[in-house]
């Protein structure tokens, strides 16, 4: 229940990956049957990792249709990887068997033009033979994304589709033991960050050095693959928060937050914000501003545990009426939130009193998830914090550990 390091050793039992990658592997195809579906087509890249446990360029990870992996039946997933990088693949990923890798027919979400259509009938045929291959030809097909090109493709081949983002979701909701220590060591990494964030900061530095400087520190840990944002947000650019840095400089007494959105170690991800002031100490209504924040967030954290659901979480924040005087609760969207942490940022659940009220999802054991607040003076400053926590039977383990309880004070004068 702890993190015991970041690289494999022979003495100590750490991370088991061939039990992480089972465990993925035979979650969605548990799903995958229990939603009817004969065969699963993935091509967002969240779930084609899920599945296969495999890793690709950056560039190719954020365009659907360049790499793509179908899960027929109970046979061994068939990876379509982008050209020849399909060679690196058999190198790293000796539990795909060698004739499961294949080359992607890609139409580049119709950037091909009129070789479109030409692309997607290749691509489709290569599903059709593959569900032949396993057994499973004329039934279901789940996919987690559609084209207009597709849809043409799937009606000529006689290809009947059906949602398979929603069984990829179930699956990816809950954690076993292995991605649990995964997301307490990315905690850890943050935590790390944080500290080195509070070293860093000072007077008269710019936004964006302060986030080069955090990238730089993250890529120098053993399994960071990618950090999607360090957001650095500075004085007004606080509140609203425009989720993003420049380079504006940094003035004393000062609010500056930093979020580590979606720093990936080995796949898994964060999102955890921490709220500081440079320079000087806050001023008292900082300070009242802040203390309202924590109280959102930690009344609804407290509401957190096994059977409860997320209503019962997103009723522990005001309305985006009461709080800041919006006429409808999506113009507060992502102000009061959560959302489920893995390999994407958007694994279930999801929770917002948009949808939450109505739409009620239950709180299973082995959910990992950010729950985060904020509260502030239009272009003047804001406040913002977020815990990551991991949801067991008996209790909520809290992965994020930098000092919470007030806002952190840099380099006072």
């Amino acid at each position: 229940m702890a993190n015991f390091g970041i690289v494999g050793v022979d003495w100590q039992q750490r991370i088991n990956w061939d039990r992480l990658r089972t465990y993925r592997l035979e979650s969605a195809r548990a799903r995958m049957k229990a939603h009817g579906l004969g065969a699963m087509l993935c091509m967002y890249d969240e779930n084609v990792r899920y599945i296969t446990s495999t890793l690709t360029p950056g560039w190719n990870r954020l365009k659907p249709g360049l790499r793509y992996a179908l899960l027929c039946g109970d046979g061994a997933p068939v990876l379509f990887e982008q050209g020849d990088i399909g060679f690196q693949i058999q190198r790293h990923a000796p539990w795909i068997p060698e004739e499961n890798i294949r080359w992607s027919y890609a139409w580049i979400k119709g950037a091909a033009g009129g070789a479109s259509q030409q692309q997607v009938k290749k691509f489709t045929n290569a599903i059709v033979e593959e569900m032949k291959r396993f057994g499973v030809a004329g039934e279901k097909l789940g996919v987690d994304f559609i084209d207009i090109n597709m849809l043409q493709a799937f009606e000529a081949a006689h290809i009947t589709w059906a949602d398979g983002m929603s069984p990829m979701m179930e699956a990816r909701a809950i954690k076993n033991v292995d991605e649990q220590e995964c997301m307490r060591i990315i905690g850890a990494i943050g935590d790390a960050a944080h500290w080195e964030t509070m070293k860093f900061l000072e007077p008269g530095i710019t936004e964006n050095l302060v986030t080069a400087h955090i990238m730089k520190y993250l890529y120098s840990i053993p399994g960071m693959e990618d950090v999607e944002d360090v957001i650095v947000s500075s004085g007004p650019n606080t509140w609203p928060n425009w989720r993003n840095f420049s380079d504006r400089i940094v003035k004393p007494g000062e609010i500056v937050f930093m979020d580590l959105a979606a720093l990936t170690w080995n796949g898994y991800k964060s999102c955890y914000y921490r709220t500081y002031c440079v320079g000087r100490e806050p001023t008292q209504e900082m300070k009242d501003y802040y203390a309202t924040a924590l109280e959102w967030l930690y009344d609804s954290i407290n509401e957190v545990k096994v059977g409860t659901t997320t209503r019962e979480i997103a009723l522990k924040w005001p309305s985006a009426k009461e709080a800041w005087g919006y006429e409808e609760e999506d113009q507060a969207a992502a102000n009061l939130w959560g959302h489920g942490l893995g390999l994407a940022q958007y694994d279930p659940p999801v929770i917002s009193r948009i949808w939450s009220l109505d739409h009620p999802v239950e709180i299973k054991p082995g959910m990992v998830f950010a729950l985060e607040t904020q509260h502030g003076k239009r272009f003047e400053w804001g406040v913002r914090i977020e815990e990551m926590l991991i949801v067991h039977e008996d209790r909520t383990e809290i992965i994020s550990n930098f000092p919470v309880e007030q806002i952190t004070v840099v380099d006072p004068i």
